[in-house]
């Protein structure tokens, strides 16, 4: 996995080509008992609507001469996918996506405008990954992992650099967790800038795939999972995400698929943010009371990506 010196020269490489998003405090928000200050940093904003364009854009910037010459390959549940995607078309290669069979229907289609091939198959993400380094292979494409990458993970890391200097009193910071890759990018840049920190991890009850590693002392295959919620679900991480979330992640927290949904529906209702239920995880996290805070904490959480789950209510 990537240092935090990795994760500063990624920033200086990729800055360029990103958006410096906006932190919301969330002030005079109704529906949510929060005595705490908490910011969010909105990444539903960023480029290609998530962080995840972080870790491609340093992907896409590092790739040695020759490397793809089938183009770029990912599995993603969306924003991964729309990402690597948005990365392709800029390079001017063809990009091909596998999608699971749960994957939001408007990702589809936004990967789709921006001339990526989509494929749908599997149930979850493991699936679409099995498919989709099958495929990168056979066509002589190079497959962007979401997280198994210490180039994608320092990307990802990037986001914490910016938090750090826009909410320089956060001490609590408060993360979602798909395979991993975005908590161990951030939690290697806060335990060197913010040892004191605590770092939290929310997964969802239907696929808690570092929590169950971490109770077990290994990395384990979740025998299935069950949450609705794409972007989120994973059946097994890698080692290396698992050592660093071991050795640096105070806690991983278990939260259920409709408390993301109502948390989508209060950031839609009382901000007008279209998130989607992974974006909304550490609103829900402490709406529900499975994070809980000292008084005087100062929390700093993610909108990881955009989507429009909140915007039926």
């Amino acid at each position: 996995m990537p240092s935090f010196s990795d994760i500063v020269a990624a920033r200086d490489l990729i800055t360029p080509r990103l958006r410096q998003t906006p932190v919301l405090r969330l002030d005079h928000c109704r529906g949510a008992d929060l005595s705490n200050p908490v910011h969010l940093k909105l990444e539903c904003l960023q480029v290609s609507g998530s962080f995840k364009i972080r870790g491609a854009t340093h992907r896409a910037m590092t790739l040695p001469e020759g490397a793809a010459p089938g183009g770029l390959v990912a599995a993603s549940g969306g924003n991964h996918g729309l990402a690597t995607a948005y990365v392709a078309r800029d390079a001017g290669l063809p990009a091909t996506i596998f999608l699971p069979e749960t994957a939001s229907p408007i990702k589809a289609e936004k990967l789709r405008r921006l001339g990526a091939e989509v494929v749908q198959t599997g149930r979850f993400w493991d699936e679409a990954h099995a498919a989709a380094t099958t495929h990168a292979e056979r066509i002589g494409a190079f497959y962007v992992h979401p997280f198994a990458d210490p180039v994608i993970v320092a990307g990802q890391g990037t986001v914490a650099l910016e938090m750090a200097e826009q909410i320089p009193d956060a001490d609590t910071y408060i993360v979602a967790i798909g395979g991993g890759g975005l908590i161990a990018g951030m939690s290697t840049v806060l335990r060197e800038l913010k040892p004191n920190a605590r770092i939290i991890g929310v997964e969802p009850v239907g696929s808690p795939t570092l929590h169950s590693s971490l109770d077990a002392g290994h990395v384990v295959r979740l025998p299935e999972v069950t949450t609705r919620v794409a972007t989120m679900a994973c059946g097994r991480t890698h080692e290396d995400i698992y050592a660093t979330v071991r050795d640096l992640v105070d806690d991983v927290v278990l939260i259920e698929d409709d408390a993301m949904q109502t948390a989508a529906e209060l950031l839609w209702f009382e901000f007008g943010l279209a998130a989607d239920l992974s974006a909304a995880a550490s609103l829900a996290a402490l709406m529900t009371g499975a994070v809980t805070l000292p008084p005087e904490a100062v929390v700093a959480g993610l909108v990881c990506g955009a989507g429009t789950d909140g915007m039926g209510a």
